[in-house]
């Protein structure tokens, strides 16, 4: 299936609406000016397009399978991922000291999206050696950082992670794997995990996993959580893969998409690993590596709805079936059509815009060390993760629709991105955590990171009333209706908040993605990106205010529906 990496789209965002040459400005990132940031994205693109793309479709119908033992990956697997390492893209925000390009994480979201795009089951792969980088790199010892990282950063070794098991899902203190002090530096593990993405395969020469296990003196729950680092094959004294560990591959997951990543249900039998961060902390090491996940995810949602809009672009342009207001065209030309394709590229634009926010909120955290932009950062992972994928569903659905009786039939291809695109809301904590996560935790500080960038919206709003009256006010309007149902929610009991969560998170997104478009509006006044912003403001964005409403219902009307009611009613 042909894709087009959205190259052009990004930089739109990164220079005429998110402000991204302030990373330039600083010391950590002076190397990452605009013709450096044209070159990646555009080499980027390249790889996607020619490399990575044509694997989509093979992944879907060969996939990875478990012969033997061992795991053999769809074919072109193993040359699309060569071809990322050998690029040096698993290091692209990686510390140079271990082989990384040491570049910004607004550059990584944007590699995360466009590889997404092409080909999601092989992306899986490097986006979780990504969050084990991170993790090694903040919570390792140096022995094993000098050990892993460099061969993390060139691909040769890949990394995983293992949370869940039959029993542990979100519940991760449930978990029942075990950790044995050898009395040698070392530990034996032993469990089940279940769910392991890209857990074992043959596109490079280990497999590195990250294990959550008990001790014996861990205390129950999640506090008494340690983290290993569990090899598939046990380096040698040279650091080269050596004898292989006490693990296997029990079976691969039979899954709805994303056939060519293997999904492996994994047995660690007194497996040889070795502690990272301190005993009993694994879980503050272990959301390292998530948080970073959980923005790579939402990429990946948005990178999939943008292959599903450019598949049913194409269709729609070629398809001819009635006859059109415009006359004998092909289907864009009907209204509705044209519609579901103007929704699906407005909600494309703005779910990009909430990530590469997010990323470039962690970039000046990291540079500048203040406070606001990393609460600003932390407030919009949640949001970045959530409203990504549930983009990703949504217009993969409607490009389904778009196709008509066709997009069910397999050999279009359009049901591929729809089975895809639905893990994604599951994976890094489900998007009803997300949404608990961002009333709960996020709001912990009143409200303030929240309503300061309400008011940045606000600001952005005042100033295009001249210029853009009609957008203005509806953005305005819209940021400071939120801001009320913000302090109501500051204002309740954790069970009232958790009730209102999804909807509050889509709400917000709604009005940030007003924002986004009221900016590209101003940058692009007599051009397609005013008028894109037009759908959205009138088609979209007024969906926050039903939301609200939802949001602020609190808990007591769920639960005096009781669980008998829900049987029988």
């Amino acid at each position: 299936m042909s894709f087009t990496a959205p190259v052009a789209d990004i930089r739109f965002l990164l220079d005429q609406v998110l402000g991204y040459d302030r990373l330039s400005e600083t010391e950590t990132f002076a190397e990452a000016g605009a013709d450096v940031t044209e070159a990646i994205l555009g080499e980027l693109g390249r790889l996607c397009d020619g490399v990575l793309a044509p694997l989509n479709r093979h992944g879907d119908l060969t996939p990875a399978k478990l012969e033997n033992g061992v795991v053999r990956t769809s074919p072109g697997f193993k040359d699309g991922y060569k071809a990322i390492a050998e690029g040096g893209w698993l290091g692209i925000a990686a510390t140079p000291e271990f082989g990384g390009m040491g570049l910004p994480q607004t550059l990584n979201t944007a590699m995360n999206e466009m590889m997404s795009g092409a080909c999601l089951a092989l992306q899986l792969c490097p986006l979780l050696s990504q969050g084990q980088i991170e993790a090694l790199e903040h919570h390792a010892s140096d022995t094993l950082k000098d050990l892993y990282l460099p061969k993390l950063i060139s691909g040769e070794w890949t990394g995983t992670m293992n949370l869940t098991e039959p029993q542990a899902g979100s519940d991760v203190g449930a978990l029942r794997t075990r950790a044995v002090d050898n009395g040698d530096g070392t530990y034996a593990i032993t469990g089940q995990k279940i769910f392991i993405t890209w857990g074992d395969h043959d596109v490079a020469e280990n497999v590195c996993h990250l294990v959550l296990a008990r001790l014996p003196d861990g205390a129950p729950g999640t506090r008494g959580i340690s983290l290993f680092m569990v090899p598939k094959l046990i380096p040698d004294a040279a650091g080269n893969p050596g004898a292989r560990n006490a693990l296997r591959v029990v079976s691969l997951e039979h899954k709805l998409g994303i056939h060519g990543s293997p999904t492996c249900v994994m047995a660690f039998e007194g497996a040889t690993g070795w502690l990272v961060g301190k005993p009993n902390g694994g879980m503050a090491a272990m959301f390292t590596m998530m948080n970073n996940a959980r923005l790579g995810v939402g990429a990946q949602g948005i990178g999939v709805a943008e292959a599903a809009y450019q598949h049913a672009l194409a269709y729609a342009q070629d398809r001819k079936q009635g006859r059109t207001p415009l006359g004998e065209g092909a289907i864009i030309d009907h209204a509705d059509v044209r519609r579901m394709l103007a929704v699906m590229k407005a909600e494309i634009f703005a779910a990009r815009a909430i990530a590469l926010d997010c990323g470039l909120a962690i970039d000046m955290g990291k540079a500048t060390g203040k406070e606001s932009w990393k609460a600003r950062a932390a407030l919009l992972t949640p949001i970045a993760k959530a409203h990504g994928t549930d983009i990703g569903c949504e217009v993969s659905s409607m490009g389904v629709q778009i196709h008509g009786g066709m997009g069910f039939i397999e050999e279009t291809g359009a049901a591929q991105y729809f089975r895809d695109a639905r893990i994604t809301p599951i994976y890094e904590g489900t998007n009803g955590i997300q949404a608990m996560d961002l009333v709960g935790r996020k709001l912990m500080d009143g409200g303030e990171a929240a309503c300061r960038l309400l008011q940045e919206i606000e600001d952005t709003a005042e100033a295009a009333r001249g210029r853009m009256p009609e957008l203005a006010e509806k953005v305005w309007s819209a940021a400071e209706t939120l801001r009320e149902a913000t302090e109501w929610m500051v204002a309740q009991e954790a069970n009232d908040r958790n009730a209102g969560a999804v909807a509050y998170l889509r709400a917000f997104a709604r009005v940030l993605g007003g924002a986004y478009h009221l900016k590209a509006a101003l940058a692009d006044p007599q051009g397609p990106r005013c008028r894109l912003a037009h759908v959205f403001m009138d088609r979209i964005l007024p969906e926050h205010e039903s939301l609200l409403v939802q949001a602020r219902a609190g808990a007591a009307q769920l639960y005096a529906l009781s669980a008998e009611d829900l049987i029988s009613a």
